[in-house]
């Protein structure tokens, strides 16, 4: 199929980029020499995710680097512009909390996530923390004993922590520096991992609050001490030089690959991080990959441990930073314990990856087949919402490859409230693909409208004005409320789906997260709409007796619970009838 555009491609390194039959870049790799690496995809068999990449590839192209590293620069590029789908997709984006002790121009603690942190020379950093409340927790404890400074504004007279003794007024601005340098002293130490002189100090509290017959203070001060004694006693690694690294380990089998990663600080293991991903190219590219975009929004140690298969030059170069291969000793069996761990963790993991697998992806594969598509990589699923004809909403949420893409969902707030659950589908199918095309962003295979016929021939309509050929089908649920039959969009007929099927329990599962997103919209709006606006809507409330109602209720639950001879003294009766049947009907 690629023969004759494989015999151009050069002997010479660069990025490429694997196209699927609507010119959507699906995968983008790099590659020392782009002919012996774009030749072997097409030779050969592959499995697992290869195999999937492969089967939608129509098109590939290519940019030619003048050296292996700007080859790479250009593969991270691409991969954040265009977010190929096969591409690593780490698992969770939330980055890890650290603690800033910022020292000018008074000293405080705070917590704070890494993407969050503006460096600065006035400020130090240190984490990561395994999560926030145990950064929380330190930092409400170093507050306690340290007459830090606790407010974020410069009140203009001493506050309760001044009177409690923790703080020291820095508002009067008369405090000794030497205390201060003293204290900065003690809690940088103990940051770094000195226990000895925090530990002291819980002490000597716990006794002054015993002599003084304060025993719930001692009693607090003790859960404290033990905390302290938890957090610290974590495994030591016996790496006397004290550098801030990462270790890095991964375990390949069965297409997938597992990487465990240590954060060593000040010698201790503090912690650590998971990802299991299937692999798509070559094991080397697929490591190398995942620490860059890793890295991107995690901090960057001054050394990380990695195996000698990694271009260590090349990262070392992007991410400015020492990347080093140990070979014996401590570090060499620290490098070897995340490859172990790594390894746990896919084989504790694999039974479930199987099962994931057989529900989401191989269910979007017999969908394909039932609906006789070409491909079937993007579902967008529409659903609408309102109250009587009031609030109406719409959203759409999209399935790619059978897991949800929460990035790609999108809300509507549509332009006039009515009843009319026809025009409301037209409108928000117009908006939706209009944009889509004026913008050339991603186009759906299959369309799936939560409703039956009349619901199909509004997004029918649609496709037509918009010159658009897409599959459609409507998802219609049965009087409990459950999915039950798929609509075919084409014939308007029923297509028979076992409701064992993990096809049948597929689509349950889109159009019960299609109709969540939307009903959580509508209860937003809902929401906003605040007490004013509901009560524009009835007959005979005034500007009067609208600004009355608010301020004896102030809120629509209160007027809801009121009873009709309360609401008669601001309203009349028939009035405050409607009123209230108006509120039980939402």
């Amino acid at each position: 199929m690629f023969k004759e555009k494989l015999s151009l491609v050069p002997h010479k390194p660069g990025s490429y980029q694997m196209k699927n039959s609507n010119g959507v870049i699906i995968y983008v790799g790099k590659a020392k020499d782009l002919k012996n690496r774009l030749s072997s995809y097409f030779r050969g068999k592959h499995t697992g995710k290869t195999a999937m990449m492969l089967n939608e590839v129509h098109d590939f192209t290519y940019i030619v680097a003048s050296s292996e590293l700007e080859a790479f620069i250009i593969e991270i590029n691409l991969i954040k512009k265009y977010d190929p789908k096969y591409n690593i997709l780490l698992k969770d984006d939330k980055t890890y909390p650290y603690i800033e002790y910022i020292k000018n121009p008074y000293p405080k603690l705070k917590v704070s996530r890494y993407t969050q942190i503006k460096k600065s020379d006035n400020k130090k950093l240190f984490g990561p923390y395994p999560n926030a409340y145990a950064a929380r927790k330190i930092v409400n404890l170093l507050n306690r004993i340290y007459p830090l400074k606790k407010c974020d504004s410069m009140p203009k007279d001493v506050c309760l922590y001044y009177h409690i003794g923790q703080c020291i007024g820095y508002c009067t601005k008369d405090y000794d520096i030497k205390k201060l340098e003293e204290m900065e002293k003690e809690i940088l130490s103990f940051l770094n991992g000195n226990d000895t002189i925090l530990k002291n100090r819980l002490l000597k509290k716990i006794e002054e609050c015993s002599q003084n017959l304060n025993y719930e203070m001692a009693l607090e001060l003790k859960k404290d001490l033990d905390y302290v004694e938890i957090v610290l006693s974590k495994q030591k690694v016996e790496l006397h030089d004290l550098i801030n690294r990462d270790v890095l380990g991964y375990y390949l089998n069965n297409g997938y690959v597992s990487t465990q990663i240590f954060f060593i600080r000040n010698g201790k293991l503090v912690g650590g991080h998971t990802d299991i991903f299937p692999i798509v190219g070559e094991l080397k590219d697929e490591i190398e990959n995942y620490i860059i975009k890793f890295y991107n929004k995690h901090e960057i140690p001054k050394e990380i441990f990695v195996d000698e298969i990694i271009d260590k030059e090349i990262i070392s170069s992007v991410l400015k930073t020492t990347l080093v291969t140990p070979l014996k000793g401590k570090k060499k069996d620290l490098l070897n314990m995340a490859f172990m761990n790594a390894k746990i963790n896919l084989e504790n993991e694999m039974t479930l990856i199987e099962k994931d697998e057989q529900r989401t992806l191989k269910a979007n594969d017999e969908l394909k087949e039932i609906l006789k598509l070409k491909n079937l990589n993007r579902i967008d699923l529409f659903d609408n919402s309102n109250l009587f004809g009031d609030f109406s909403v719409s959203a759409m949420v999209v399935f790619k490859n059978g897991l949800p893409a929460k990035k790609e969902y999108r809300k509507f707030k549509i332009s006039i409230d009515k009843n009319d659950d026809y025009n409301t589908m037209k409108e928000v199918l117009y908006r939706r693909y209009y944009r889509m095309l004026i913008e050339k962003s991603e186009k759906p295979d299959l369309i799936i409208v939560d409703g039956g016929i009349n619901q199909i021939n509004a997004c029918k309509e649609i496709m037509q004005l918009l010159n658009l050929n897409i599959k459609i089908c409507g998802l219609r649920k049965n009087d409990k409320h459950r999915t039950n039959d798929l609509i075919d969009g084409d014939t308007l007929e029923e297509i028979k789906i076992d409701k064992t099927s993990n096809v049948f329990h597929y689509l349950t599962r889109m159009q019960d997260e299609v109709h969540r997103f939307t009903i959580n919209y509508h209860r937003q709006i809902r929401s906003k709409g605040s007490i004013s606006s509901i009560l524009d809507n009835i007959d005979g409330i005034g500007e009067k007796r609208k600004k009355e109602l608010i301020k004896k209720y102030g809120s629509v639950v209160k007027i809801k619970e009121a009873k009709i001879e309360e609401l008669k003294k601001i309203i009349p009766e028939n009035i405050a009838m409607n009123l209230k049947d108006y509120l039980n009907k939402m």
